[in-house]
């Protein structure tokens, strides 16, 4: 009998696929086509379970479709450009390019040992220039619809690394790497024009059922639409008005100050004036830009000595003051300031001694606690949609949901010529511009005379520059880099031919991987896409990720699509590019800590530690409870470990049956052994059934294995298609112990062993090959077609229910389904153990529920 050698089989098997080219991707008319992509990683030079468990799911959809009949795309490729690589050629002196292509070369060899069903010839890198260029050309065609435009704007830059840093870089008001402290300068930037699109973006999320509740919320609330009140408050020195838009017009007679954002036009109109206001926007410019950096900062503010009049009082004057929490990108950079129901606005007028005015009060049931705040309590703000009492309101003083209360303050103002109602977005452009090498070089230059002109297409790819001059970059000088290559920098107009510039900018990487589904769809095109790929392949059918990526990423790829089609370069189908969207839990594992001699925390690796102690050393260790697996922490399991021990598909198996697939799954030794002994039995019962000599056995033996395996194939297939991986495995757990029991004969073994193998083949492919080979399967497994579960076999002829007796369970039996009533009743007032129960009484009452229960009363 021979012996389960994982690594022996994996390696043939994945010979076996790759000299059939089974799973490169064609496109033919005699088969549906099926598209599973799994968000592609980026190259950071090691992959972990997590990743395993991520590429094993969409693998099982796409092995599963294939053998279901589908012409299947399954790609692979790397999310290549960005921080990372440059920030290790700022570290260790080398090149980003040699970085990344050295960490995919990695990688890749790290993925491939696992036999994903993946057509590696589609495979591309975004800092491919091949990928980039068709990147570029995408920009041109968006510029040329206006899609795409340049403005000055307000951006987070680092005054050190002389660099803008995205929102997230900025961290305490200081650069994330440098530590200084970040300044909000005013630069010319290039934008995606999103906001265009901000109502298509959410009404089409009502159509996306099959992707998770809380990813469409996310993306709803990101959006942002609401209904508000856009009107102007008239200065008294006869200014230009100050245009504010509310969404809570209902607080209008609240207000207390009018602010604007340091960025406003006022204040730059006050500040050529009045040199303090300048200083104020000065001391304003330093810190991050986002609302929650601006929400974290103290609250300043500048009294300009300006006044406004209030638009439903002429007579009531309100001071205008600068404040340093407003932005100018969202609304019109103009707020009134309500302090009795806005605890940020409550703060800044308490500091500068402004009056707060109560609009509404509880309306009930808080009158004993409610402090107002007035009186020192803090904002009322109620939770929605709770009703309160309206004492300044619009509609009287009975009790108003907020919702109510707006819609009767925009009427009021509409009727009084106070404003007008809008329905405005929180989505604002996108900023693409990056002071970075490694990114997309955007294609255009700078001409004197032409102003700012589009490269030609045939002059595309802009590539960036590696050492053509003999003098490799120098990471470790802060800046950009393309700034300071005048052999890069310095080229011709396209236009007119005089001297120009290339823009040294570079791309967002967001940019990069919201259109790589696309471009998979003809990864070697001389254009975009092509279109008649396109059209056949898209829309992807199975989308897997991390929730992590379930605002932006999805986000700024819904715009592209919707952009794309607009440019020729998707069909109408494709607007929206994700069918179905699958967010997937993580993998976590314990983390193992020492401390060194000044008290900090020193992590180690899993295999560095056994029994709790270092095996090096024999140092205790401090065991924390598991958490997302890092790097940084060390708490990573290395694949290229697990399938050197147990075999790519005992990691496959594993992540895949411990937990539900949206939720998390902890990584542990054990259970990794436990999921090998499983696999190694299965190919013992196999091995056995192909050795055996025909065994003596009924037909009701051969009968009930046969119901047994089509109940398998019914289970399995309905928890690969619902995503239900760990209870398909579940399922076979379970036929696997029945095949091992069955009396059945060594025909109806062999049969039940090849739907098993078939039906493990998503999950674990190398041993179902050689499962499917050792039993005379024809051709290789995953070509075969998905076996189809017997309806008739599915319908059970007996029902086994439970006997109770005054409540307590005393016995079952098993009897025909469609049996009448009296009959079970006789049939359990006749077991022993009921007769036991009742010694020698008689029932008073016998309930048959038909197949679930027979309950007797005594």
């Amino acid at each position: 009998m021979s012996r389960y050698s994982a690594a022996e089989i994996e390696k043939k098997w994945q010979k076996a696929w790759d000299e059939a080219g089974i799973f490169r991707a064609t496109r033919t008319k005699d088969k549906p086509k099926y598209y599973v992509l799994e968000m592609f990683p980026y190259p950071s030079g090691r992959i972990h379970m997590g990743h395993v468990r991520n590429y094993t799911m969409g693998d099982v959809i796409a092995r599963y479709k294939l053998s279901t009949g589908h012409n299947v795309l399954h790609p692979m490729g790397w999310d290549a450009f960005g921080m990372p690589a440059e920030n290790a050629a700022m570290a260790s002196g080398g090149h980003p390019k040699d970085w990344t292509y050295g960490n995919i070369t990695d990688m890749r060899g790290q993925m491939k040992p696992l036999g994903l069903s993946i057509d590696w010839s589609r495979e591309f890198a975004t800092c491919d220039p091949e990928y980039y260029g068709q990147q570029q050309a995408l920009f041109l065609d968006f510029l040329e619809k206006g899609l795409v435009y340049r403005k000055n704007a307000v951006v987070n830059w680092d005054p050190v690394d002389m660099t803008v840093l995205a929102n997230e870089q900025v961290i305490d008001g200081k650069g994330w790497r440098s530590g200084a402290e970040v300044e909000r300068r005013e630069l010319t930037q290039w934008f995606f024009k999103i906001s265009d699109f901000s109502e298509d973006l959410l009404d089409a999320l009502q159509n996306l059922d099959d992707w998770p509740a809380k990813v469409r919320l996310m993306q709803e609330n990101w959006i942002g639409r609401s209904r508000g009140l856009q009107f102007s408050f008239e200065r008294t020195d006869g200014g230009d008005p100050i245009e504010v838009y509310t969404t809570r017009p209902d607080t209008l007679r609240g207000a207390s100050f009018v602010g604007i954002s340091p960025d406003h036009p006022l204040a730059r109109e006050l500040a050529e004036q009045n040199p303090d206001v300048a200083a104020f926007r000065a001391e304003c410019s330093k810190g991050g830009t986002t609302e929650e950096a601006l929400e974290k900062a103290p609250k300043l503010g500048f009294d300009t000595g300006l006044k406004v009049r209030h638009p439903l009082n002429p007579d009531w004057e309100l001071p205008v003051w600068i404040a340093n929490f407003i932005l100018m990108d969202y609304g019109t950079g103009a707020i009134f300031g309500c302090p009795a129901h806005d605890q940020r606005d409550l703060d800044f007028c308490r500091k500068y001694e402004l009056p707060v005015i109560s609009v509404y009060v509880p309306a009930m049931g808080e009158e004993g606690t409610f402090i107002p705040p007035e009186e020192g309590g803090p904002a009322y703000v109620p939770p929605k949609p709770e009703t309160v009492r309206y004492v300044n309101g619009f509609a009287g003083e009975e009790a108003q949901t907020a919702t109510q209360a707006i819609d009767a303050a925009i009427a009021f103002c509409e009727e009084n010529g106070v404003g007008k109602g809008v329905t405005k977005f929180r989505l604002r452009d996108w900023g693409l511009s990056r002071q970075r090498y490694w990114g997309c070089p955007i294609p255009v230059v700078h001409c004197d005379a032409c102003g700012v002109v589009p490269e030609k297409k045939e002059n595309l790819p802009i590539e960036l520059p590696y050492d053509e001059d003999g003098t490799p970059i120098d990471f470790s000088i802060p800046g950009n880099p393309l700034d300071r290559h005048p052999s890069w920098r310095d080229c011709t107009c396209p236009s007119c031919g005089a001297k120009a510039r290339r823009e040294t900018d570079t791309m967002d990487t967001f940019v990069d991987s919201s259109w790589y589904y696309a471009r998979f769809t003809a990864p070697r095109a001389t254009t975009p896409t092509v279109m008649e790929e396109a059209t056949y392949w898209m829309n992807v059918d199975q989308y897997i990720g991390g929730i992590e990526h379930a605002i932006l990423h999805l986000l700024y790829s819904r715009f592209f699509a919707r952009a794309m089609n607009i440019c020729g370069h998707l069909p109408d189908k494709a607007r929206e590019p994700f069918d179905a969207l699958f967010t997937q839990g993580m993998v976590t594992h314990e983390i193992y800590q020492t401390k060194d001699a000044k008290g900090r925390p020193v992590y180690h690796l899993p295999e560095e530690v056994e029994d709790g102690k270092l095996k090096a050393t024999g140092e205790a260790v401090e065991i924390i409870p598991s958490a997302k697996m890092s790097k940084s922490k060390k708490n990573v399991v290395d694949p290229v470990n697990i399938i050197g021990d147990f075999g790519a598909d005992t990691a496959r198996w594993f992540v895949l049956s411990d937990s539900p697939p949206e939720r998390d799954v902890e990584w542990t030794a054990a259970g990794a052994e436990a999921a090998y002994k499983h696999l190694a039995r299965v190919h013992r019962i196999v091995s056995e059934i192909t050795t055996g000599e025909t065994e003596a056995a009924t037909p009701e033996a051969d009968e009930e294995l046969l119901r047994e395996m089509h109940k398998a194939i019914d289970d399995v297939t309905k928890g690969v298609e619902s995503f239900g991986f760990n209870a398909a495995i579940a399922k076979l757990y379970a036929f696997t112990n029945t095949l091992a029991k069955s009396q059945a004969g060594t025909d109806a073994k062999a049969a039940a062993a090849r739907s098993l193998a078939q039906l493990m083949s998503p999950m674990t492919p190398h041993l179902a090959e050689e499962l499917w080979q050792m039993l005379g399967g024809e051709g290789l497994v995953a070509n075969a077609p998905w076996p189809e579960a017997d309806p008739a076999l599915l319908v059970e002829d007996t029902v086994t229910l439970p006997i109770q007796v005054n409540g307590k369970r005393r016995a079952e039996i098993t009897v025909p389904k469609d049996m009448d009533k009296a009959e079970v009743e006789k049939a359990a007032l006749a077991e022993e153990a009921v007769q036991r129960s009742l010694d020698g009484a008689q029932p008073k009452k016998v309930i048959v529920v038909p197949g679930r229960i027979v309950n007797v009363v005594v």
